[in-house]
């Protein structure tokens, strides 16, 4: 799951980048307005960690054009501005939910977990597809009875499919979701090809059905 990180509080950011990678998020960092939104209009993110004070410009108005422009990406305002109005204001706006400084990182780890999973998997922590059953906390993967042993790459990829079903997703988009910036840095997606191949072999000698499909030319999707 990718996470983006607006704020400009150089420790702190530091911090929220080492705990929650170290939860598997991918993350990426906007320490001020116009990086911010330049992130924003150009990636798709699963959450948005949004600060309101921002040099060169307001939290709160990148809220009200995500809100023009129907992104989906989740947010939580994390601020110092503890008030109500505040909080009113942003989830009016259409922030998911709201935390005020200082706060501790593993209540952080903990909403970003519930907004996503509230978003994607219905509020469900345990993803039931046919025989293939996906435990979101515990990061397992059973098809029946049988554990499948997934990569962390592989596993991100399934998520990332089952929270896009029948959705067409393109090879760029899918390195995007691995890699983030880095992504376009690469002179090809053949990694993405790997993981996939991989996961695919994995689910099918497991036992599972036939939900992931290859679009020749156009990418993959997940259907249910």
């Amino acid at each position: 799951m990718k996470i983006l990180i607006v704020e400009d509080e150089e420790e702190l950011a530091k911090s929220m980048v080492s705990y929650l990678s170290g939860q598997n998020y991918l993350c990426e960092l906007a320490t001020d307005y116009h990086q911010a939104w330049d992130k924003i209009g150009a990636h798709h993110y699963d959450c948005i960690l949004l600060d309101l004070m921002l040099p060169g410009g307001s939290g709160m108005k990148i809220l009200d054009e995500l809100k023009l422009q129907n992104k989906e990406d989740g947010v939580i305002i994390i601020s110092a501005k503890n008030s109500l109005e505040d909080k009113i204001k942003g989830l009016e706006l259409g922030a998911d939910d709201y935390l005020a400084k200082p706060f501790h990182l593993s209540e952080l780890a903990a909403r970003i977990f519930s907004v996503i999973r509230r978003r994607n998997f219905a509020n469900s922590n345990v993803i039931q597809q046919g025989n293939l059953k996906v435990d979101l906390l515990a990061k397992a993967v059973h098809v029946g009875e049988v554990l499948v042993p997934l990569t962390k790459k592989e596993f991100e990829l399934l998520i990332f499919f089952i929270g896009n079903k029948n959705k067409v997703i393109s090879k760029s988009a899918l390195a995007e979701h691995l890699s983030g910036d880095l992504a376009d840095m690469l002179d090809n997606h053949d990694f993405i090809y790997a993981h996939i191949k991989n996961l695919k072999k994995k689910l099918t000698e497991a036992g599972s059905g036939n939900y992931l499909k290859t679009l020749y030319g156009n990418g993959y999707k997940w259907e249910v």
